[in-house]
């Protein structure tokens, strides 16, 4: 972990200070390439960093660091590793996007070569409309990525939401091709390859953000108050989603000239080859998975990103079934010649099962839970009291022993106060930093207006 670091308080063995986007404590005298533990850069994380460094360092010897001399050796070390800061900071999510460029090329050369049945994606509309959803949902976190700071954040976890659901569903694919004992045309190589260089990327977005204290995944932490209600109802979506997955969602009903009819239904997913079976079980598993660590997700915008990810393959599941329904059903599909259908005088007409349509309630769940998360005020957790001992201040601007204000004000303290943007870098890492500071600033003053804590905004 490369960082330009801020120390604002200093004891006799421990310092404690900010990173590039998280609260540390160090031990003194030793390099500030990897903090002891870390915590987010939130209101939460700050009060959790604080109590663990009075538990570490005698609070008698805790003093602030100067905000425009810095520490002794402080400046010099931001500018000895400015270059290579800068350089690492920049490398991980150019070569992301790069990644997920090269995927979604891939994936848009495989829509036209055969893919299965010798018949191309670009010629089953179903099919079509669902992998260009994919890919468009790509090619916004290629986007994203490279921009830096709250953008590249909503890129890697969209990205990464929608990899993980659509495993499942291009291995289902793959296992389609081998059990029937044809492979896949190139369409299918070609799209299992975008599909991987696609995950790449986002693995490698994503992975720098799920770094934890003491082992501990930090972007996870349990629902409060007024959120244990939505977010129990968002795990029941996502769980009854991903059990309505499972059934026929396809119904045919045939027709002779002579009267008879017969209704079948196709399409459930434990009656198919069993390499299928495992893809299909895979999107199940992932997207209940995906929809918990969403609700858990803090800040709680940043989950309804990850969220947004899991749910646009879901979706798109949904769109490409009412594209196949509009679609006029083979004979072939039964075992019934052209010649034969013509004889019998038959008729196909295609709908969807009640299954279908109580996974697409599921579905809008989410999507209503995804908007509220986005949107929602919520009320901010009870701020915590800084500083039992008499004596110093053991806070950013907080007299000790004393109660704090809402979390706004001390989050605005700690972004104005002893973390100054203009001392705690050097002029070489200065614009690497100011643009994402920014960013999450408007996004805490955006909050602030209408009512909601910092420890929800996309910090």
């Amino acid at each position: 972990m490369f960082d330009t670091v801020t120390i604002a308080y200093r004891g006799t063995k421990y310092e404690i200070g900010r990173g590039r986007d998280y609260f540390g404590i160090w031990a003194v005298g030793t390099s500030r390439s990897q903090p002891l533990e870390w915590w987010p850069e939130t209101p939460e994380g700050w009060s959790a960093a604080w109590t663990r460094y009075l538990d570490m360092e005698t609070p008698g010897t805790i003093n602030p660091v100067s905000r425009k001399a810095g520490a002794p050796g402080e400046r010099m070390a931001a500018g000895g590793q400015g270059l290579s800061q800068v350089i690492g900071s920049r490398r991980g999510p150019v070569m992301a996007a790069l990644l997920l460029a090269a995927g979604v090329a891939l994936g848009v050369a495989g829509l036209f070569p055969a893919y299965l049945g010798g018949s191309s994606l670009a010629q089953q509309p179903d099919n079509l409309v669902a992998h260009v959803i994919y890919l468009a949902a790509w090619s916004a976190s290629a986007v994203l990525i490279p921009l830096g700071g709250t953008r590249q954040r909503i890129g890697a976890l969209l990205a990464a939401g929608l990899s993980i659901v659509t495993f499942g569903l291009f291995f289902a694919d793959a296992g389609t091709a081998f059990s029937t004992g044809s492979p896949g045309g190139a369409g299918l190589v070609l799209s299992l390859l975008g599909w991987l260089g696609c995950a790449a990327g986002s693995a490698l977005a994503f992975w720098p953000r799920a770094a934890g204290t003491a082992g501990q995944p930090r972007p996870l932490g349990k629902p409060r108050g007024s959120q244990v209600g939505p977010a129990a109802l968002l795990v029941l979506a996502g769980l009854g989603a991903a059990a309505a997955f499972a059934p026929a969602w396809d119904s045919f009903t045939l027709r002779t000239a002579a009267g008879l009819t017969q209704t079948v239904t196709a399409g459930n997913a434990f009656a198919s080859p069993g390499l299928v079976i495992v893809g299909d079980v895979a999107v199940m598993v992932a997207l209940a998975a995906v929809v918990i660590a969403a609700a858990l997700w803090r800040p709680i915008r940043h989950g309804a990103v990850l969220l947004a990810g899991a749910i646009i393959p879901m979706a798109a599941q949904a769109i490409s079934a009412l594209v196949q329904v509009g679609e006029p059903a083979s004979p072939a599909q039964f075992g019934f010649s052209s010649s034969q259908a013509s004889q019998l005088g038959l008729t196909i007409s295609s709908a969807l099962t009640p299954a279908f349509w109580i996974y697409s309630a599921f579905v809008i769940a989410l999507m209503v839970s995804c908007a509220w998360m986005l949107f929602t005020p919520h009320q901010a957790a009870q701020p915590a009291r800084f500083g039992a001992d008499p004596g110093y201040d053991p806070g950013f601007g907080f007299a000790a022993g004393a109660s704090t204000d809402t979390e706004v004000e001390q989050w605005h303290i700690a972004r104005s106060g002893a973390f100054d943007p203009g001392a705690r870098d050097s002029a070489d890492a200065d614009d690497l930093h100011d643009a994402d500071d920014l960013d999450d600033l408007e996004d805490v003053e955006d909050e602030d207006r209408d009512g909601a804590g910092p420890a929800q905004g996309l910090a």
